[in-house]
């Protein structure tokens, strides 16, 4: 049996120290991904007073460029914390990550429940529930001493690279775009680096949106009006040195920006 507990606070302090997570004890390392959710809910009770509240939700592996950059070949989900939420803009201290990075992605911002007992979940249903889209930025970290060894289970446990989000102005639902024709160019220093489009988003972002929710309610969980969940990278994982400026465009729905100091 997994000592969840252990799991947790080693994962835990290596997150409030920004050292790389080592590989876990062999009788804390989560040996399935069901196990490795059950450890992120407890990182998440212990980070709660460095990194506030939970807020919403990040979705990795949706799009074929991650899931073969990962090797992971289905999503997986992590927590995003009110403190780590920013708007445009922004400048972060590039020190405070172990090795930040940066995608392009659709998040949305949720207008009401999506309670578990409604489950099972679809694209059309869930589309019906948001209230805004939003261009943004995830800020990942490879907080690992590496993370192709670790597998699957305890990147989820660690909530899979989540390192917070920047959020450009919402576009209200009625005023968006055709999400499958919305192209994301990914931009650094000025130089267009990566692009891709919604359609790559495991179809669609609202098919990402639908596998959190299904995925939730399966151990008794819902989404709550106004958190965000952001659906999953259109381009792969950029890594990024100090003093990088970073700008995500995407078309119809605008651009963010952010500055690594």
């Amino acid at each position: 049996m997994t000592n969840t507990r252990a799991a947790a606070k080693t994962i835990a302090a290596a997150r409030r120290d920004h050292t790389p997570l080592q590989p876990l004890s062999a009788d804390a390392a989560p040996r399935t991904e069901a196990e490795g959710y059950r450890i992120q809910e407890a990182v998440r009770g212990l980070l709660a007073a460095d990194f506030g509240a939970l807020v919403g939700y990040k979705i990795g592996c949706t799009s074929p460029v991650m899931q073969e950059y990962l090797g992971i070949p289905h999503p997986c989900g992590g927590s995003v914390f009110a403190k780590g939420v920013h708007s445009s803009g922004v400048s972060l201290q590039h020190k405070d990550f172990v090795r930040v990075g940066v995608e392009c992605e659709i998040a949305v911002r949720l207008a009401r429940d999506l309670d578990p007992t409604e489950a099972p979940f679809t694209a059309e249903w869930v589309a019906e529930s948001i209230e805004a889209y939003h261009p943004a930025v995830e800020i990942v970290d490879d907080r690992y001493a590496d993370w192709q060894t670790l597998g699957a289970p305890t990147l989820v446990a660690d909530d899979f690279f989540a390192a917070g989000c920047v959020l450009g102005p919402p576009v209200a639902r009625s005023a968006a775009p055709n999400l499958l024709e919305v192209a994301g160019r990914a931009v650094i220093n000025g130089v267009e680096v990566a692009r891709g489009t919604g359609a790559d988003v495991l179809g669609h972002p609202h098919n990402a949106l639908a596998w959190l929710a299904n995925h939730l309610a399966a151990s008794g969980q819902g989404l709550r009006a106004g958190q965000i969940v952001l659906t999953g990278s259109l381009v792969k994982t950029v890594w990024l040195n100090a003093g990088d400026e970073v700008t995500m465009e995407l078309e119809g729905l605008g651009r963010v920006d952010v500055k690594f100091t």
